[in-house]
């Protein structure tokens, strides 16, 4: 007999928690459903049976779109019930109405864990507990199947960066190129060749002895983030880009932009200083 799963009740203002941001780490399937409609109790125990077979892999999760409607209109509810989709905030699939089962579980399929991704959840797990060695082997193998793997190459990429193969783990993350935290990672190999590079020049006496020289701000500002002083890398990196925002190629305005990436776009930092950002550019 398949485990019952308990279904998250989501309302307007738990919605971006509870979906937009649970749905980083596991598919998030949102029910929209009302306690008048006919259509939703018959797709109700469906979705829920099917949605319970995935042990936890997807996230189900209801809304009531009389007691919501705020919700409901933000994601174009016209008609229920209607089933969506998240993965890393947005919807990724989506139906409308009481499907037959089999299209259900097809939808729920596509959503699930493949082998590569399961095995890469268990290769961070053996990483979180502190066997290295064991998640290196394991990423190594995900890899020798699906050369782009993105949680593969992440994972294994941080192994090397902390190990010091630097160049290593920078030919590895060109395999996944859009992947957020591939960017990050690439950062952070910039940010440790400039420390390196330049560490034994007074980045910081070159900056308030030339306070109007965006190439000064510049160099210090990096350095900062390479120390991992982010706040004050920021000050440093948006006045370059208010005293010049075209030097060297608008360099100050990509250092902040990568500031953010490996902050993340939700940190109250990066929220802040967006704004201020823009204010120096406009």
């Amino acid at each position: 007999m398949p485990a019952e799963t308990v279904a998250l009740d989501v309302t307007d203002s738990t919605f971006a928690a509870e979906v937009l941001d649970r749905s980083k780490s596991r598919p998030v399937v949102v029910d929209f459903w009302a306690p008048w409609c006919g259509p939703c109790r018959v797709l109700g125990p469906i979705i829920e049976r099917v949605a319970a077979e995935t042990a936890g892999e997807v996230i189900l999760a209801k809304l009531n779109t009389d007691e919501n409607p705020r919700t409901a209109t933000q994601f174009g509810i016209q008609g229920i019930p209607a089933v969506k989709a998240f993965r890393d905030g947005r919807v990724v699939a989506e139906f409308t109405g009481a499907v037959p089962e089999a299209q259900v579980r097809a939808f729920f399929a596509k959503l699930s864990p493949s082998p590569a991704e399961r095995a890469a959840g268990e290769a961070e797990a053996m990483l979180a507990r502190g066997d290295v060695a064991a998640a290196e082997a394991r990423f190594r193998e995900i890899l020798a199947g699906t050369p782009g793997n993105a949680d593969a190459v992440v994972g294994l990429a941080s192994i090397l960066l902390n190990r010091g193969e630097t160049e290593a783990a920078d030919e590895l993350l060109a395999r996944a190129p859009i992947d957020r935290r591939a960017k990050s990672l690439k950062h952070r190999i910039f940010l440790e060749n400039f420390a390196s590079k330049h560490g034994s020049e007074d980045l910081e006496g070159e900056a308030r002895a030339n306070p109007r020289d965006p190439r000064a701000r510049y160099r210090w500002g990096v350095m900062l983030a390479a120390r991992g002083r982010y706040e004050e890398a920021l000050e440093e990196l948006i006045e370059s880009v208010r005293l010049d925002r075209t030097f060297a190629d608008g360099a100050a305005r990509k250092a902040v932009l990568a500031v953010f990436d490996i902050l993340g776009l939700d940190a109250p930092l990066t929220r802040e200083y967006q704004r201020r950002l823009s204010q120096a550019i406009f």
